[in-house]
């Protein structure tokens, strides 16, 4: 455990002054290799307790360091440079992925294991790049990467169709279908029954969900009450089929809520298999520990020519059995 100590000269957010700081006092301490500090490392440092003012325990990046404080932080350096390595899998974007293409819209089956967009861990592999190198090896004479609009995500374990703008000139129109619900999104979910759950043909659930989890912690949605920041959710459910304790369910969003899905069915007793975080069972034989959802159609008008579209991703193995 290293420990540093300054005094502050004049006003300054702690989060600025630890950004300048600590990257000068561990290339002094010997290693310059590991002077390069990113901001969510420090922001760590601060939720985890390590940083004291005036011998006080401070774990508020927005407060703001006064003329004659004393700061001191607590690094172990094992901890403080270890990145936890995902276990994403290695994917390239191909043809055999590209669920429809034309000069405005991409439309891609994503695989589960893989994020959407870029994350803090620099050089991690997503599929918004995935889509930038496909679209500049189709045209390698571009001097620059194309544009490539990210309008919608899915979770990285959630697998299926996911749309990318190719013209900046469709975004607005884009961006309104899926802020008006008039994209209808369809997910097929793998659920465990919970002892005595009845079952429904169909059924739905709405309420106000948020987060309910610490910031500091792992992004954990319930319900919330719309005074507290809860924001209205709804979802339509339609039962496939049962299997072997297990259920078959098509979703349809009608809101687009973090998690909505999972939670919804969560509280329904229906918890996705792999879904740990919302009480789901691990070892189901097809889901090689994901999460057993797949956004399996999505149904939109294009923003150009007002075609009525339906856009299918295949169910993956174990989707349908």
């Amino acid at each position: 455990m290293a420990a540093f100590e300054w005094k502050i000269e004049k006003s300054v957010p702690v989060i600025s002054f630890l950004q300048e700081k600590i990257p000068l006092v561990l290339s002094e301490s010997g290693d310059a290799s590991q002077a390069q500090v990113s901001n969510s490392k420090i922001r760590r440092l601060l939720v985890a307790g390590a940083v004291f003012v005036n011998g006080r325990q401070c774990r508020v990046p927005s407060l703001i360091l006064r003329a004659g404080d004393k700061v001191r932080a607590e690094i172990s350096m094992e901890k403080f440079f270890y990145e936890k390595q995902p276990d994403d899998i290695d994917f390239t974007l191909t043809e055999k992925d590209v669920l429809f293409e034309d000069d405005f819209l991409l439309v891609v089956n994503k695989p589960a294991f893989f994020p959407t967009e870029e994350t803090i861990v620099k050089g991690r592999g997503n599929m918004h790049q995935a889509a930038v190198d496909y679209l500049w090896k189709k045209n390698p004479s571009l001097r620059n990467p194309p544009y490539v609009g990210i309008m919608h995500r899915l979770d990285r374990e959630t697998s299926g169709t996911l749309l990318f703008t190719k013209s900046r000139s469709v975004n607005n129109a884009v961006h309104a279908m899926f802020e008006n619900h008039t994209a209808v999104k369809k997910y097929r979910a793998v659920c465990a029954v919970k002892k005595s759950t009845p079952v429904k043909e169909s059924f739905f659930v709405e309420n106000y969900i948020g987060r309910v989890s610490p910031k500091s912690a792992r992004c954990k949605i319930g319900v919330l009450p719309e005074s507290r920041g809860g924001q209205f959710a709804r979802t339509d459910f339609t039962l496939v089929k049962k299997s072997g304790g297990y259920v078959y369910i098509d979703c349809t969003l009608l809101t687009g809520r973090t998690h909505q899905i999972r939670v919804h069915l969560s509280l329904s007793g229906l918890p996705i298999v792999g879904d740990e975080l919302y009480g789901g069972p691990v070892g189901f034989p097809e889901n090689n520990g994901r999460i057993m959802l797949h956004a399996f159609s999505l149904a939109f008008d294009h923003p150009v020519s007002g075609e009525r579209l339906e856009i299918v991703a295949p169910l993956p193995k174990g989707f349908s059995s």
